[in-house]
């Protein structure tokens, strides 16, 4: 049985750095048959909450050498460094959302948060840069209305939503259920 100041040792660094490698991995598998559905939002949440500042940079370099490898050698594309920018400023600040939200304090309320505000920021700022770095849309407000319109049938908004629920849950559920299991363990049975 574990003893009660050993309950939070139960969480250990290695699942921050498991995430990321099944976050860069799901990128790679082809989304049309699981509907957009990566573990990038999620994994972000939670290495930001679980990992150090100094630590948030291996997910930085990952995602990026990823979108890389992804642009350039799988979908055959020039790749500009400029047209990632948005999406790199939205990894850190993913993580960052998880160590404010996350790190000191994981509710329920704070998840869900987390969980709303990660791919409905991305879903803003991706399709934000679309509208103004292209002439697919009228730069106007009524433009922007049109993009953000159109890009929820693409982006899958939805879906990136369910994934980084799915993701963050379990990433800050299972430790929590296993930190519950091992405190009933721990406490004594009255009579």
């Amino acid at each position: 049985m574990l003893e009660a100041e050993n309950l939070n040792a139960i969480e250990v660094p290695m699942p921050a750095y498991l995430l990321l490698i099944v976050a860069v991995l799901s990128r790679f598998i082809p989304h049309a048959p699981l509907f957009n559905f990566t573990a990038v939002g999620g994994s972000l949440l939670y290495f930001g909450a679980r990992r150090s500042w100094r630590e948030m940079l291996v997910p930085m370099a990952a995602f990026m050498a990823t979108d890389y490898v992804l642009t350039a050698f799988v979908y055959r594309y020039d790749f500009h460094t400029a047209g990632y920018v948005l999406t790199w400023l939205w990894y850190a600040a993913a993580m960052v959302l998880g160590r404010i939200l996350l790190h000191d304090k994981t509710t329920v309320a704070r998840l869900v948060s987390a969980v709303v505000l990660g791919p409905t920021s991305f879903f803003l700022v991706s399709n934000f840069a679309v509208w103004i770095g292209s002439d697919m849309y009228a730069h106007t407000l009524a433009g922007l209305g049109d993009c953000y319109v159109a890009a929820l049938a693409f982006h899958g908004y939805e879906t990136d939503l369910i994934s980084t629920a799915i993701v963050a849950g379990l990433a800050f559920g299972v430790p929590a259920l296993m930190r519950r299991n091992s405190a009933a363990q721990v406490a004594p049975i009255s009579r």
